[in-house]
């Protein structure tokens, strides 16, 4: 049988393609002034996709960002009060200097189509509820509209995002037209993944595996030195550090992400302020308490400057959450780096 290669963790086939792109080269392009290498239509399947986290020093990957996108996502939002708090470069992007484009995948799944009443989203699980073997739980997310808007700063990378019901569990398929592998593979998966888990506990079902598609797999050549620093670390480590991440918690729904959203929106403003013992006094639950603390983290970072983030708060998280900020962010480095 042939399918796509299959990698425990979203940081094995973050590597793979690395590799592909940087020594296997099967184009140079340029593409609105960015010169890329270029590796045409891959992929590769998770088998579990809660380890959606990669544990690499030097590429330092946000965990903060990761959960406010995927929860901006699941929220059916494309402001940019929200997600250029956490990724200010998200602005240039917009149109309007308000809102995003087509990489607001989230407003086009979670909100309904024009002439419409129901989501998609909510449609394709209608769907996957009465008719458990369809072919037909398929999310399309790029539009031939934004083909006819010149000179688009913000074109959707995702094409769509396909949902199956097989035997008890969820699986998903992902394509894109494009992915830049160093910056935006590992936040799309992280996201993605989150969505899938998201479905599967609606439906009631197992989480499945996940198989994301790439036509334009490239690397940037102004990203070159930290692919090659990367590709180095994950050399010559002898035992990479492996943090197994706890399921998405079954009485998840709507109302959970609008009230995580609530707590978020306060730290972000600064308008509260957490300990760990106030989060873990919310009306949110475990699972989606390590999102407010990642928060509550930045929130410090950000807004009160610290050179220390609260001992209380970094102890609560999870501990790959907690290797993760400690090599982002020497502010968080007094928890340590558990490998």
């Amino acid at each position: 049988m042939i399918t796509t290669p299959t990698f425990h963790s979203v940081e094995g086939a973050y590597l793979a393609l690395l590799r592909q792109a940087s020594e296997k080269t099967e184009y140079r392009i340029v593409a609105r002034g960015n010169d890329a290498r270029e590796v045409i239509g891959v992929g590769f399947r998770l088998p579990d996709p809660r380890q959606r986290l990669p544990y690499l020093a030097a590429r330092r990957a946000n965990p903060v960002f990761q959960f406010a996108e995927a929860l901006w996502y699941l929220s059916g939002r494309r402001d940019l009060e929200m997600i250029g708090y956490y990724a200010p470069s998200m602005r240039s992007s917009s149109p309007d200097g308000v809102n995003l484009g087509g990489s607001a995948y989230g407003y086009t799944l979670f909100n309904p189509a024009q002439g419409d009443t129901v989501s998609p989203f909510d449609r394709v699980l209608e769907l996957l509820r009465t008719e458990t073997d369809s072919k037909r739980g398929y999310l399309p997310v790029f539009s031939p509209a934004e083909l006819a808007v010149s000179d688009n700063p913000d074109m959707a990378c995702l094409a769509g995002l396909h949902l199956f019901v097989r035997e008890g569990h969820l699986h998903m398929v992902c394509t894109m037209r494009a992915n830049d592998l160093d910056c935006g593979l590992l936040s799309d998966v992280f996201s993605f993944t989150m969505i899938q888990e998201y479905a599967a506990v609606q439906l009631g079902l197992e989480l499945g595996t996940y198989t994301h598609f790439i036509g334009s797999a490239h690397v940037n050549d102004r990203n070159t030195e930290r692919v090659k620093k990367v590709l180095n670390e994950a050399d010559r480590r002898h035992h990479p550090p492996h943090f197994p991440f706890p399921a998405m918690s079954e009485e998840t729904n709507p109302a959970t992400v609008a009230r995580v959203l609530e707590h978020e929106a306060l730290l972000r403003t600064n308008k509260a302020q957490y300990s760990a013992d106030d989060i873990a006094g919310l009306d949110v639950d475990a699972y989606w308490q390590q999102a407010l603390l990642l928060f509550e983290v930045y929130r410090q970072i950000e807004h009160d400057h610290t050179d220390t983030v609260s001992r209380d708060v970094l102890d609560a998280l999870h501990p790959g959450l907690r290797w993760l900020l400690a090599h982002r962010w020497p502010a968080c480095a007094t928890a340590g780096s558990e490998q």
